[in-house]
């Protein structure tokens, strides 16, 4: 009887190590990015070239950038940070979608021309499109 035991706990052992390692191989195929905090914004911009040549560049996974709050200010068009300036333009050519928050333009009395290049607008906000993109199989980032 012992020696079946000892048998059973081998083959979950090793069912469990075979699921862990096909699991290993699954890739998330849409990410968003949240940031709303302003001293994150380089961090954030670099996690997500990070992440488009680690999972194999822009064709191979679909980023989604959604700013609201303090942050939204960084990525004004007459803000002076050119690094921001330059990972942002990156972004948006590797194909990143920019997602402002329309009630943080509101408040801070901002139009889409206002901000660099390739952003649009989140109309229901910020956190309405990021619930929204979770529910539609989104992996959710907040840094």
């Amino acid at each position: 009887m012992e020696r079946r035991n000892l048998f059973c706990i081998a083959l979950a052992g090793l069912a469990g190590l075979a699921a862990t390692g096909a699991r290993a191989d699954v890739r998330a195929q849409k990410v968003v990015y949240h940031l709303a905090d302003p001293e994150k914004v380089g961090f954030v911009l670099g996690n997500i070239r990070n992440h488009l040549d680690g999972a194999g560049g822009p064709a191979a996974i679909r980023v989604a950038l959604v700013v609201h709050g303090r942050a939204l200010a960084a990525f004004r068009a007459d803000a002076h940070d050119r690094a921001v300036h330059e990972a942002t333009e990156a972004a948006a050519k590797a194909g990143v979608a920019l997602y402002a928050c329309a009630h943080t333009m509101d408040a801070m009395k901002l139009g889409l021309n206002d901000l660099r290049p390739g952003f649009a607008a989140a109309e229901k906000g910020g956190v309405v499109l990021l619930a929204d993109l979770q529910a539609q199989g989104w992996a959710y980032l907040r840094p």
